[in-house]
């Protein structure tokens, strides 16, 4: 029999990194947990120990119909989803001008589109008990670009702008989001997961090229710990604060800043270029 009292999360992309490690703490805490994965044979094992308290389904979000059926099914089995993280969603590597259509398309179809299909799915549910979160992984890379993840960063800064408006059409009715901002962590994101591009433009070796050859690189290497990051975003949701964005990592949040710091500045530089373009009777 389920832990009805408990809170119920439902986790999308939990075959690797921070949704196979969020289920298990999610789990190991005495919580529901809907653990999916596009192949549920990665996932199965999570459940073992916890088949009352788990459920495993298959999951590609970018079926809008897989989608639905998945969120139903949670709430036919648990009554409720109290969290939704969604957290489906991978990495390309390319430059800008050598990025293949076919690969762009199919990162915004799982990182962003999919990301909506869940949302628009789980809020019926939401909205009629004037409850829950939404968790929406975003990363550094939704506030700050570099060379050779562009389109990456495109799906991210779409997230983010997404989110913003979401928080303020669902804050009204007892439903909190938070974006949850990565820097580099031990997943396997920048690893298996990474779709890429080779480049073959010899004016893009020193700036994409390298930056790609340094992340392969050092996958499996960054500081950033997925357990203690879970752990973080738990606190995070079980806290009252009403912020937005939660960054993680020392590199992320140093760059972060930065970037608040750059955009000051950026602004300030150009006020009166700014200012200067409203109709001239216009109240300043």
């Amino acid at each position: 029999m389920e832990r009805t009292n408990a809170p119920v999360w439902f986790i999308t992309g939990c075959s690797t990194g921070f949704g196979r490690e969020l289920a298990k703490i999610i789990l190991s805490k005495g919580w529901n947990a809907v653990i999916t994965a596009r192949k549920i044979e990665t996932v199965a094992d999570l459940a073992d120990g916890y088949e009352s308290a788990a459920l495993v389904l298959p999951l590609d979000v970018t079926d809008k119909a897989q989608v639905a059926s998945a969120i139903s099914k949670a709430e036919t089995t648990f009554g409720k989803v109290d969290v939704l993280v969604n957290n489906a969603g991978y990495g390309y590597f390319t430059s800008i001008e050598e990025a293949e259509e076919e690969k762009i398309r199919a990162q915004f179809e799982t990182n962003f589109f999919g990301l909506v299909n869940v949302i628009q799915a789980a809020l019926p549910g939401m909205r009629k008990r004037r409850h829950g979160h939404i968790l929406n992984f975003s990363s550094i890379g939704g506030l700050v670009g570099f060379t050779a993840t562009g389109f990456y960063h495109a799906t991210k800064f779409a997230v983010e702008g997404l989110s913003e408006s979401l928080a303020k059409e669902v804050g009204p009715l007892g439903i909190k989001v938070l974006v949850v901002e990565p820097g580099p962590f031990r997943t396997d994101w920048a690893g298996r997961s990474t779709s890429r591009t080779p480049v073959k433009i010899e004016d893009y070796m020193d700036t994409v090229d390298a930056r790609m050859k340094i992340s392969l690189e050092g996958s499996g290497k960054q500081k950033g710990d997925p357990i203690r990051a879970c752990e973080a975003i738990i606190k995070a949701i079980e806290s009252d604060a009403s912020y937005l964005r939660l960054v993680l990592g020392k590199m992320a949040y140093d760059l972060a800043v930065e970037k608040a710091e750059t955009l000051k500045e950026n602004f300030t530089y150009w006020k009166d270029l700014s200012l200067g373009a409203d109709y001239p009777d216009a109240e300043q």
